[in-house]
């Protein structure tokens, strides 16, 4: 046994359960961009600003969130502020790409409940970050910006060099099935314990003794998943593992029908009495560059219906601080903490239904991605009609169709595009997500919050003169705009819905394009 016990410890350090715990607990902190809904209106109340300035930051954050491009020259004289966000979010595009490529090369069989987990983390993370907060909780809020600046980089630095591709597709189990379930079980916990702990938080004022022991129990159940790699490599049976091919086999040719030309007929074409038709480029489901991808219109059908989709459900993450505060909430914590408890829902629950789809019916994913939009659509109707539990209502739909998007639409790409310029791919998709919110957020929505806000303010003010009312609106730029009421977002709820249904349209496009890919990829597993 002791000589045998370097062999299993070399085998748990290269286990591709292992890197996916490991990629799961950098995850978990890695989203720190889902918190801003809830600082948002302590920085406009302390930097008076309004909701325009708001929402310039918001796009910072979330440009930052994508990649880094110096643009800080459009938030004119917030320049420093858009600066300083941009690279406080800058390192969640690092660590996703990192987690998502090594576990998806690791897993390339699966990937739909592995992109859909480590991204429901990452959704997730907003919701443990505050509980961590609520216990180290001061009135100083810069002790929250500093937790959010040191804690994720510590984690990521302590699991580094574990998150990687280890050859996973040379580790396929009969117990796969069982491992994933187990995981699928810790996030349904794990979300149903955040959940129950919010609100009773909410609810009941706690002790600080009661809350360290509900942060506690929290870091043990993000703990239980190393109980995997660990029994996989020290207690179970090393049987040899089965090998899965990174990218399903070719389709065998029928004799006359190869891909190779016979002598007679290269002699023939070359000779001029033969046109021979030469292949450009890949076909879908092959290995694609960025450049040869940007040229097919399934992928701008993938980032425009993601841009409308998931930069609606951006928009709503973003100004959930002053929505609710619009419909008479004082504690916008609960609604963002709520919101990515939903949304971590939403993804690992969009990569378990889609994988469904795509292998029991060998139909396209993104149907699934159809359907989240078409319940965004209606959960921004809640919000605009602002109805008696619309931000519960509203912030369950939103948080469920947000997060499917984010384990469909990388799941999808890695099927149409490939694993081997993966990276570039996802990364570039992800810029629809700064895209939707700079035109959403950044122009409509904090737009038409402002208008409001000012119709409000003058309306408040009717009864002082001409002259007054000149001089009290100069002061008044000084301070933050405030509305009030569900008119303050109606009008941009409802263009948001507009935006998911034409999403949806786009989706569906997508899906009867790519019947024909997904029935080569996936009609023999299924048969």
């Amino acid at each position: 046994m002791m000589g045998k016990l370097p062999d299993r410890f070399s085998g748990f350090i290269y286990n591709r359960w292992l890197v996916f715990v490991a990629a799961m607990w950098i995850q978990s902190c890695a989203g720190i961009g889902y918190l801003f809904g809830s600082i948002s209106p302590v920085i406009k109340s302390s930097l008076n600003y309004n909701q325009r300035q708001l929402a310039s930051l918001g796009v910072a954050k979330d440009l930052g969130e994508s990649c880094w491009i110096r643009l800080g020259l459009a938030c004119g004289n917030r320049q420093s502020s858009c600066f300083a966000i941009m690279g406080w979010n800058n390192g969640e595009t690092y660590i996703n790409t990192a987690a998502l490529v090594s576990c998806v090369q690791n897993f390339p069989k699966i990937r739909g409940p592995v992109v859909g987990i480590l991204k429901g983390f990452a959704g997730l993370s907003g919701a443990i970050l505050t509980q961590i907060y609520t216990m180290i909780h001061s009135p100083d809020h810069a002790s929250l910006i500093f937790m959010v600046a040191v804690g994720p980089a510590m984690v990521v630095l302590a699991l580094m060099f574990i998150v990687r591709p280890v050859g996973g597709h040379r580790q396929v189990r009969p117990s796969d099935g069982t491992s994933f379930t187990s995981v699928y079980s810790v996030c349904l916990l794990l979300a149903a314990y955040l959940m129950g702990v919010m609100l009773l938080e909410d609810l009941v004022d706690l002790s600080r003794i009661v809350v360290v022991i509900f942060t506690i129990v929290l870091f043990v159940l993000l703990l239980i998943p190393i109980v995997i790699p660990v029994s996989l490599s020290f207690f179970l049976d090393p049987r040899g593992p089965a090998e899965e091919p990174l990218l399903p086999e070719p389709p065998k040719q029928e004799p006359g029908k190869s891909g190779q030309e016979t002598p007679e007929l290269i002699q023939r074409a070359a000779e001029g009495a033969v046109r021979v038709k030469r292949r450009r480029g890949p076909h879908r489901g092959e290995d694609f560059t960025l450049m040869q991808a940007l040229i097919k219109a399934d992928f701008w059908l993938i980032f425009f219906s993601l841009l409308l989709g998931s930069g609606s459900g951006l928009t709503v993450i973003d100004n959930l601080g002053q929505m609710s505060q619009s419909l008479g909430y004082d504690n916008t914590h609960i609604f963002v903490s709520m919101i990515s408890i939903w949304n971590f829902l939403g993804r690992v629950g969009g990569g378990y239904f889609s994988e469904i789809i795509v292998r029991d019916y060998a139909y396209p994913r993104p149907v699934a991605m159809a359907i989240a939009q078409l319940v965004m659509a209606v959960g921004h109707v809640f919000f605009a009609f602002g109805w008696p539990g619309a931000m519960y209502i509203g912030t369950l739909l939103i948080g469920l169709g947000y997060g499917a998007h984010w384990a469909i639409v990388p799941a999808a790409a890695s099927e149409l595009f490939g694993l081997k310029k993966f990276g570039a791919l996802y990364n570039f998709l992800t810029l629809a997500n700064p895209a939707g919110s700079l035109v959403f957020s950044g122009l409509i929505a904090s737009s038409i919050y402002d208008r409001e806000a000012e119709r409000q303010a003058h309306g408040n003010n009717y009864h002082i003169h001409n002259g007054g009312s000149f001089f009290s609106g100069m002061l008044g730029l000084n301070e933050p705009s405030k509305c009030e009421g569900s008119i303050c977002y109606f009008l941009t709820s409802m263009i948001l819905s507009g935006f998911c249904v034409v999403a949806v349209v786009l989706s569906m496009i997508l899906v009867h394009r790519t019947k024909i890919v997904y029935a080569n990829l996936y009609g023999k597993s299924r048969s």
